[in-house]
């Protein structure tokens, strides 16, 4: 299923995916990773609307900060339900 993504895509996901993985995945690498698997819109409001297959959410734009714990969850579940997998 990943055959469509870039080598950087695919290391961003297998940094996503790992739980082993706590930190330091750049919000940057995170929404070209999404663009490439799904829709990443911003609203005018500041928040971010992500769509991964039948999963939509809202966030906060992190901006050029790594994306924090709870974020880091939610995209986990968001990917591995639409059959992204490590």
């Amino acid at each position: 299923m990943t055959d469509h993504l870039s080598n950087h895509h695919r290391q961003t996901l297998a940094h996503l995916l790992d739980h082993q993985h706590a930190g330091n995945i750049h919000w940057r690498e995170v929404r070209s990773l999404l663009e490439a698997v799904g829709e990443v819109e911003e609203e005018h409001n500041g928040k971010v609307r992500i769509s991964i297959g039948d999963t939509t959410f809202k966030i906060q734009d992190p901006g050029h900060h790594e994306i924090d714990t709870q974020l880091l969850v939610d995209l986990r579940k968001a990917l591995e339900a639409a059959g992204y997998s490590a």
